[in-house]
């Protein structure tokens, strides 16, 4: 049983020369996330919330592009264990194109509609909080959040090619310096330091696109720079042309989950906005909570990614059953890492809230909303292995009903009913919502049973 599910010293030396980079980048950046949420809430309340209801707009987008990209990263990584570089050469041309269609979807939309979205969020409750002031921070934010799309973008195209193709270090670097940048420029803008004036959540918003520019920039000159490590890179802009049959297989597997992404990222907003209707300190709350349990997830993101590039390899490679038997290793190898990360969590839950200059309320709620978490924690790692693993397949379209479409169907409108017709506490209500990942457990379960993962795009 052990031989079963725990690997030797060379798969272990694999599975961390890939998920260490991945990891080390999403800590810091999540890190630093929650000292630039941590410094916004040294401004005020209303100041938080408006940010952080942005920033869960934002969000949205993010996993857009991720969601977008995703379906041509499949192709990448088995182009890549074929040794194809011709096919990862128009995989990220597809991503080019398909970036551009989410760009501009997005973009007119937060452009236009900001407010009125912003707007479904607030919400009178037990505190006094300014509901007004809250909705002129957030679009002030916005305006100028509206900036770092593009360069957003690009980086996700370059970093998420280069992973897939064995370049896991530079993206990390990459991100190291724009958190460290947006950091600096956190401390400089928002609180008015070395003479600038105090901008708060505006500065705020500023320090976010100048990191994302010097992220950007620092990704596509060194792949340009390296072309004899990226020999697909030679002549990927001299057309932007892509086969029809590779976009058609890639618009056929990846528009799942692009969908996926969106009808995810909109459910938890969605989730979000249910939770809302308790109150503007719910928000508050939320917004610290879930910054912190971000810093803690990133482990089971790059756990997931590795998942999807290493076994992406050996499908594309045609080495199947190795494919089932790393897979089972990594899925157990997660289980294990979140028992971990769930006492991590659950000893900072109460110290990291009062970093926040807020309401004891909102504190003591954040507090209890990341125990919770911490207990859910293993589901949360099972279902994601288990995501990763059907996605390495090209078993999008499984995916999308495993994701969204169970968040859509279970956990929405049981968020929805107890919001709007029960009375229940926030604390209860997001416990029940969450508890249900039991059942999304149990079906994953029974998927990667099924072997139905098990497939050769490229062959």
């Amino acid at each position: 049983m052990l031989v079963k599910f725990i690997g030797d010293r060379a798969f272990y030396r694999k599975l961390f020369s890939v998920m260490l980079p991945i990891l080390i980048q999403n800590l810091i950046t999540n890190f630093v996330n929650l000292l630039d949420n941590v410094m916004v809430g040294q401004v005020g309340t209303e100041p938080m919330s408006g940010v952080a209801i942005v920033n869960q707009l934002l969000f949205v987008f993010n996993l857009c592009i991720f969601g977008g990209l995703a379906g041509a990263g499949i192709f990448t990584s088995q182009f890549y264990g074929k040794n194809d570089s011709k096919g990862v050469r128009d995989t990220m041309r597809m991503m080019l194109w398909i970036a551009a269609g989410i760009l501009l979807v997005f973009g007119s939309l937060l452009l236009f509609c900001g407010p009125k979205l912003i707007g479904l969020f607030l919400h009178e409750g037990k505190e006094d909080l300014d509901l007004a002031a809250t909705l002129a921070f957030g679009e002030s934010y916005l305006r100028v959040m509206l900036l770092q799309l593009i360069p957003f973008a690009v980086t996700q195209i370059y970093a998420s090619t280069l992973r897939r193709t064995g370049e896991t270090v530079l993206p990390m670097r990459a991100g190291i310096t724009a958190v460290l940048v947006n950091l600096s420029f956190n401390y400089i803008l928002i609180f008015g330091k070395l003479g600038f004036p105090a901008l708060g959540v505006i500065g705020a918003a500023i320090a976010t696109v100048l990191a994302r520019m010097v992220e950007m920039l620092i990704v596509v000159i060194w792949a340009h720079r390296h072309t004899d490590r990226l020999p697909f890179l030679p002549g990927v802009y001299s057309s932007l042309r892509v086969p029809w049959e590779l976009a058609r297989q890639v618009l056929l597997l990846g528009m799942p989950l692009l969908i996926n992404e969106l009808l995810w990222s909109g459910g938890m907003t969605v989730l979000n906005q249910c939770y809302s209707l308790r109150g503007l300190e719910v928000v508050s709350a939320f917004n610290i909570s879930s910054t912190i349990g971000n810093l803690f997830f990133c482990v089971f993101i790059a756990t997931g990614d590795s998942i999807s590039i290493l076994i992406g390899r050996l499908l594309g490679a045609g080495e199947l059953e190795r494919a089932v038997d790393e897979d089972r290793k990594l899925i157990a190898f997660s289980a294990l890492l979140s028992l971990f990360v769930a006492v991590a969590a659950a000893c900072i839950a109460a110290p990291i809230p009062r970093l926040y200059n807020t309401t004891e309320s909102v504190r003591l709620l954040a507090t209890r909303l990341l125990l919770i978490w911490a207990v859910l924690t293993p589901l949360h790692a099972f279902a994601n292995a288990c995501y990763f693993t059907l996605r390495s397949g090209g078993k999008t379209l499984i995916t999308f009903a495993f994701d969204s479409l169970f968040l859509w169907v279970f956990q929405i409108p049981l968020a929805f009913c107890l919001s709007r017709y029960t009375g229940l506490p926030i604390l209860q209500m997001y416990a029940l919502v969450e508890s249900m990942n039991l059942i999304k457990c149990l079906i994953g379960a029974w998927m990667l049973k099924s072997r139905m993962w098990v497939v050769n795009l490229v062959q």
